[in-house]
């Protein structure tokens, strides 16, 4: 197929299309497009699909023939055969009377409306632009067809009629026209209302009172489509009796038809935008609105509510509106768009508190089993919870909470109650007061079947521990309840911090001393599990075969039968070993070393005491000194799994002899600076999740005392504080931030060919967003005219060139400027290439080629810094499976100056707190992330040192879903980390 498209004069038009048929014969599809001819002598634009395989062209006589004597078959093919050689620009007017004569007087609808078209392709003007005479006759057929019985045969004549451009031919049709208003079929009188419409459009002084004519069918119209069609014309016709007929009808707008509603909606957002004293006057029927039956009109028509109005009783309704719009729509995509309305509400300051009041709707959402939809209004309702709510919401997320424990209701569930807990958890740290309704409820769910959910419950009950110093009996009571039921092991090892730290009493120390050594089972580990191992293959060698015993039955009837079965001796049923000695035969040592430091702390601790006897402290040192012999008795006799590592030994071994040998300084380190570093680890959290708000916060650009400029008396000097050009520059894809300025331009033009060469290019690279735009410099360095000049590229990567850059003809050492633009669809390092082809003019050769040096794209664009918890940077960590290790070499002298130049160059944010990099070490470790404009996740382990001769060594370990931020990023580090110098911090 191919596709022209030409718009042009009538020579031109006749030119162009005469031309296409001397090369190739072209059968078309032809449809005409909207476009209104601005001028009498211009045809429209058409578009033509054309098939290559050409028969003989058919002559005007044999057309003319076919359509006098043909059956109908026979004059549809010939008249479909003569429209396409109209549009191929053939001058057939001897076909005029033939189709008035044999084609108009015909019934069949196929023909009529091949003659509609053939009216429109047809040339009706003589050649001094007056209208030939034949058309009386012409004009004469189409009001009998408006006076046509069959209503479609009306429609689609007055269809016809909104794009015929001749006055001449619509004014003897007005009566006609006008009777079709009230025509008994809706089809006829909705195609009439467009007519109208666009004859007093274009000619005015036809219908010259059309808004009176269609404001009496609006009056009388039952049929809605009809009804809004009328509306609209009345509205673009004359505004002001659309007004009145919406004041007078206001009490019966929520009967109307939803397609009637909507245009309603738009007409009351339009006036009220202009006039903001009709606000009061049809604020009530947007308000009424609110209540429809169609989702669409509730949807507009709150969010017109939001425009017009920022009273708190109005954003309460439009609130309620779209929360009921979420409960009741089932497509997810409806769901998060309206949230995202709600969000939006949420970010004005004088909107916020009228949200609060109805939070507890908004949490009916929750309800829906996408878990999309779940977290973002969790998300929101955290945002929205307040000292006067907090109660209630966290009543509601406690029933959420154990329905997620009683049955399984999606898919998801265990991530959905992850949301839940970190929700209690924000709402247990946020009010304090509520702190005691939440914890107890959290801490059943220590032993979740999830790692994730049962961490972020520990994570919250460590905190709480802090903050919250009247419930520790308590919750130090709970833990003891639920540590046996534990099945994770990083929730084992921070429970056992939290016991260390917190048991602070004599008896809460024995406690935790029975727990732990109940957790560990028989000590010595090593005998017992050999003692157990020899019992359990005694047991097998002992163990009998299976019997055969044959008994003899007597039956119902008498008779006898004979029954066998087999006997199997009855083996013991061993008991389940608890969980932290099961872990440490899978070679879990990190656990052990955790048990170590609590232990050592809790021995310590009650030797401080001064209740105990030093018999006491002694056996309580001892019995702690023999589990952690025991274990690394354990982690050396090959029993378990995995051997145990060096440095687990190397804790365990220095507790052991922290507590043979006591010294203050070790008490020191052991009761109170790991507490001191805990406190600081929760300031710099804090501060890191006040600092993401403040960053997302949403700032006052405009004061309310703020001067007026006006932009018509504004000197050139105060033409850069302008608001509205600043919002132009934004809207053009100028960051605010960074200044236009030749300096900064230059930096973005990149050299496409060499200076040499016969064509010289240069590139101004801009990236906003989704969206590359490639401003392309073609000077032409030789004497020679250039023609057809075009600028073919290519891309790597996730990019798409939406567009083929035109061609150019270029003169002898003159400049053309090509601009092509390249949609970008993920975070990825892409590549543009290519080349330019032009024809030498007067040369027989074949084109010439300039190939193009290769722009890279760089990832940095795309990629701002971001903030997340620690536990959701380890989920992400062992959920992606992509991962990019980079070897660190650089001259960068210090390790933290390399870490500043690190987050300089990446737009990576550091997770780790500030304080825990102060002083000086020789080796640092710190985690870094960052997001994509797409929502893609970055996570950046960096793990160096600084050896003897004070080089800066190590590794960057990147991990992502997907592959290409993950090498991008590695690449992006590797061609920077030798480039430019960092102070030392």
């Amino acid at each position: 197929l191919l596709l022209l498209l030409c718009s042009a004069s009538a020579n031109t038009h006749t030119h162009s299309f005469a031309s296409l048929r001397s090369s190739k014969q072209v059968r078309s599809f032809i449809t005409r497009s909207q476009i209104h001819p601005p001028a009498m002598t211009e045809h429209a634009c058409y578009m033509l699909l054309s098939d290559a395989d050409e028969g003989e062209t058919p002559t005007e006589q044999s057309l003319r023939a076919d359509l006098e004597k043909g059956d109908i078959p026979k004059k549809i093919q010939s008249l479909k055969k003569a429209i396409i050689l109209l549009q191929q620009g053939e001058k057939m007017p001897s076909l005029l009377m033939t189709v008035i004569r044999f084609v108009m007087p015909e019934d069949d609808h196929t023909l009529k409306k091949l003659a509609l078209l053939f009216w429109e392709v047809m040339p009706t003007k003589s050649q001094d632009g007056k209208l030939l005479h034949e058309m009386i006759l012409v004009c004469d057929a189409y009001r009998k067809d408006l006076q046509h019985p069959n209503e479609y045969v009306r429609g689609s004549i007055l269809r016809f009629l909104c794009k015929l451009k001749e006055p001449e031919l619509m004014e003897p049709l007005m009566p006609a026209i006008r009777e079709c208003l009230s025509h008994r079929h809706p089809y006829v009188r909705r195609n009439a209302v467009m007519a109208v419409y666009t004859i007093h459009k274009n000619f005015d002084y036809l219908v010259p009172d059309a808004p009176e004519l269609i404001q009496n069918v609006l009056e009388s119209e039952q049929d809605a489509s009809c009804k809004r069609s009328a509306f609209m014309m009345l509205i673009a016709a004359d505004q002001q009796r659309a007004l009145d007929y919406l004041s007078s009808c206001i009490d019966q707008v929520q009967s109307f038809n939803d397609i009637l509603q909507l245009v309603i909606v738009e007409l009351v957002n339009k006036v009220c935008r202009t006039d903001v004293s009709q606000r009061a006057r049809f604020i009530r029927v947007i308000h009424n609105l609110l209540n429809s039956s169609s989702a669409s009109v509730r949807y507009d028509a709150a969010g017109t509510m939001v425009t017009l109005s920022g009273a708190p009783a109005a954003i309460k309704a439009a609130a309620s509106c779209y929360t009921d719009l979420i409960c009741k729509e089932a497509d997810n995509n409806v769901k998060l768009i309206v949230l995202d309305r709600l969000i939006d509400l949420r970010r004005n300051p004088q909107h916020e508190r009228v949200l609060q009041d109805i939070v507890m709707d908004i949490l009916r959402v929750l309800a829906a089993p996408d878990l999309s939809v779940r977290r973002k209004t969790l998300d929101l309702c955290m945002d929205l919870v307040s000292s006067r709510n907090a109660a209630e919401v966290v009543q509601f997320l406690k029933k959420e909470l154990a329905k997620t424990n009683s049955a399984e209701e999606f898919d998801k569930t265990a991530e959905y109650r992850q949301l839940l807990v970190r929700a209690l958890h924000a709402c247990g740290v946020k009010f304090p007061d509520i702190a005691p309704v939440i914890v107890p409820q959290l801490m059943e769910f220590l032993s979740d079947a999830s790692a994730s959910s049962a961490m972020d419950v520990i994570l919250f009950v460590r905190e709480a521990f802090e903050r919250l110093p009247q419930l520790r009996s308590d919750m130090l009571s709970k833990l003891f309840e639920n540590f046996p039921l534990i099945k994770a092991s990083r929730v084992s090892r921070a429970t056992m911090w939290i016991i260390g730290e917190y048991a602070q009493s004599v008896p809460d120390i024995v406690a935790a001393m029975k727990q732990f050594k109940n957790s560990l089972g028989a000590i010595p580990i090593v005998d017992s599990e050999l003692r157990e191992q020899a019992s359990r293959e005694e047991e097998e060698g002992k163990r009998e075969e299976p019997k055969l015993v044959t008994r003899t039955r007597i039956t119902a009837d008498g008779t006898y039968a004979t029954e066998s079965a087999y006997t199997a001796p009855v083996t013991s049923v061993r008991a389940e070993k608890p969980f932290i000695r099961k872990s440490l035969l899978e070679g879990d040592f990190f656990l052990a070393a955790s048990l170590a430091v609590t232990v050592t702390k809790l021995a310590m601790r009650f030797c401080e005491a001064t209740s105990p006897s030093a018999s006491e402290k002694n056996a309580l040192k001892g019995e702690a000194m023999l589990m952690m012999a025991t274990i690394l008795h354990l982690g050396k006799s090959g029993l378990p799994t995995v051997a145990i590592d060096d440095d687990s030994y190397e804790r365990i071994m220095s507790c052991l002899l922290a507590l043979g040998d006591p010294s203050p300084h070790l008490q020191d380190i052991f009761l109170r600076h790991a507490h001191e570093a805990f406190l600081q680890m929760l300031e710099s959290l804090k501060e890191l999740q006040s600092q993401s708000k403040v960053d997302a916060k949403k700032e006052v650009e405009v004061q309310a005392d703020n001067q007026i400029v006006f932009r018509a008396l504004r000197t050139k000097e105060e033409a850069a504080s302008d608001e509205f050009e600043l919002n132009l520059k934004q809207a053009t894809g100028l960051d605010e931030d960074q200044k236009d300025t030749l300096s900064s331009k230059l930096n973005k033009v990149f050299q496409l060919s060499g200076f040499s060469d016969p064509v010289y290019a240069e590139a101004y690279v801009h990236v906003h967003q989704y969206d590359i735009m490639l401003d392309v410099l073609v000077v032409n360095q030789t004497g020679d005219t250039l023609q057809n000049l075009s600028l073919e590229l290519a891309t790597l990567g996730d990019l798409k060139l939406t567009e083929k850059p035109s061609a150019h003809t270029v003169g002898p050492h003159d400049f053309c400027t090509i601009t092509a633009n390249v949609k970008v669809s993920s975070t990825e390092t892409g590549i543009i290439f290519g080349n330019i082809v032009y024809d030498v003019t007067g040369s027989t050769s074949d084109r010439n080629v300039v190939v193009l040096n290769d722009l890279h794209i760089d990832i940095m664009d795309y990629i701002t810094p971001a903030y997340c918890s620690d536990m959701e940077f380890r989920s992400m960590w062992a959920e992606f499976e992509w991962e990019n290790k980079v070897a660190v070499r650089t001259s960068i002298p210090t390790l933290r100056g390399y870490v500043d130049h690190l987050l300089a160059t990446t737009n990576m944010r550091c997770l780790t707190p500030a304080s825990a990099l102060k002083g000086d070490c020789d080796f640092l470790a710190a985690n870094l992330y960052a997001k994509s404009v797409f929502g893609e996740d970055a996570l950046a382990n960096l793990s160096i040192e600084r050896g003897p001769d004070g080089q800066v060594t190590g590794h960057i370990r990147i991990r992502s879903k997907t592959q290409g931020i993950a090498l991008s990023l590695g690449d992006k580090i590797t061609l920077n980390q030798k480039e430019g110098k960092a102070s030392d911090s």
